[in-house]
């Protein structure tokens, strides 16, 4: 499934949940340096998702603060943990 997020790069402390939009929000404490804050994006969401690093990759947004990234995980599972997380 694919997911669109907004990372908040440079925040107090790591957090999944909420919206931007129509976007979920990921805000780690990483810098947007040298990609930094989007490998802490990803492994944020990987965890929130409760699926392994390695199954959620970036799809586009790589400089930008909006990012579409796919997550290989059951679509129900994945659907749910979504929801959950979206909702704040």
């Amino acid at each position: 499934m694919r997911v669109a997020i907004r990372v908040r790069p440079g925040a107090s402390r790591t957090a999944v949940g909420g919206s931007y939009g129509d976007r979920l929000v990921v805000a780690v404490s990483a810098r947007a340096v040298d990609g930094a804050a989007t490998q802490a994006a990803l492994d944020a969401l990987a965890a929130a998702l409760g699926v392994r690093p390695r199954h959620v990759t970036l799809v586009s947004g790589a400089t930008s603060r909006d990012k579409l990234v796919e997550v290989d995980a059951d679509e129900a599972q994945g659907a749910a943990a979504l929801a959950r997380l979206l909702e704040g």
